[in-house]
């Protein structure tokens, strides 16, 4: 049986690759593609720059597929996700793998159909190139938990498919401490660089820019805890060396933390910079920071950093001024996020 890649950026790319490289038939949808399946070779680049092929078959839909696919891995943004769902409703009957990034993608797929579903969270810095080849920046992997149905076994063949291609992984038992987990890592030096237009080396190097990154961070893992989630280590990303190094006096912890961010990413930008940068559509914030000041919320606690970056970053997105004000000014945005409420 084949399994379906929906989302042809890097990370549907990077797991197409590496599905089909472990040996499993693949498929992955390309919007531009009017006509048959065909054939295709998708090429990643290692992290030493090495460069390695895989075949698979690209179609121009989902429907395009003869036969039900085994698998179906959605890897879209949060806010076009609704609309890959329902792109596959022919394949009501197969097993979902959701690997977007944030809180809430598990509850969207499972509004929208009743079939097995899979939480995964990539933690491999990608990039694609021009000539459409996806570098890898890090030696990340992806973390798969159960979510609903008997998915135990194919849970097993997708960690065997993908270790096999060389992508570290890791076997999870509890998805929303996956999530969360994720949710703190994607939460690191994103929100302030898209506002501030700063990599997040310049941004943990800014002491009242640090304040900030830590208050959001504790936040999260305050969130965590009334959530009763311990953090899970990831392939590449153990919060838990985050979560102590916070926990360091801020003359000490500061410059640990400021050496692991800045390496952390390869040279890749955070998602909310890049998009920033971009200045067109929807961002995934609310369902990033956003997500940490609604669930503090309806446990009754607040988030008030985490509320104030998801506020800051529409406003930079909507307001190209707004965005001129903030850039390279640690000073302004510490200023607005500690101004007395």
């Amino acid at each position: 049986m084949t399994d379906l890649v929906v989302g042809g950026g890097a990370v549907g790319t990077l797991l197409a690759w590496a599905l089909a490289t472990g040996g499993r038939e693949v498929a992955i949808v390309r919007r531009r593609l009017d006509g048959p399946p065909r054939p295709a070779r998708i090429t990643i680049v290692d992290v030493a720059g090495r460069r390695a092929d895989a075949s698979v078959t690209e179609v121009g839909r989902p429907s395009d597929l003869s036969a039900a696919p085994a698998l179906i891995v959605f890897a879209v943004k949060m806010f076009d996700l609704a609309e890959a769902v329902e792109s596959c409703a022919v394949w009501s009957s197969s097993t979902a793998l959701t690997v977007s990034n944030g809180i809430g993608a598990e509850e969207i797929v499972g509004g929208l159909r009743e079939a097995r579903l899979i939480a995964g969270s990539v933690t491999s810095a990608v990039e694609m190139g021009p000539d459409g080849a996806v570098a890898r920046l890090n030696r990340g992997g992806i973390g798969l938990a159960p979510v609903a149905g008997d998915v135990g076994p194919l849970i097993t063949e997708i960690l065997e498919a993908v270790a096999g291609a060389g992508l570290r992984v890791a076997r999870c038992d509890d998805a929303a401490a996956m999530k969360w987990s994720k949710l703190v890592g994607n939460l690191v030096g994103n929100a302030t660089s898209a506002i501030l237009d700063l990599s997040p080396g310049e941004i943990y190097a800014d002491a009242g820019a640090y304040r900030i990154e830590r208050r959001q961070l504790l936040e999260a893992f305050a969130v965590m805890h009334r959530l009763g989630l311990d953090p899970v280590p990831l392939p590449g990303a153990d919060i838990r060396l985050l979560r102590l190094g916070l926990r360091l006096p801020v003359q000490l912890g500061r410059p640990i933390i400021h050496r692991v961010v800045a390496g952390a990413r390869g040279r890749k930008d955070p998602s909310l910079r890049l998009h920033a940068r971009s200045g067109s559509g929807p961002s995934e914030v609310g369902w990033l920071n956003g997500a940490v000041h609604r669930e503090a919320r309806r446990l009754g606690r607040h988030a008030p950093v985490n509320r104030r970056l998801t506020e800051l970053v529409e406003e930079v997105l909507a307001d190209p001024d707004r965005r001129d004000w903030f850039r390279g000014r640690p000073d302004r945005l510490v200023a607005d996020v500690e101004r007395p409420a």
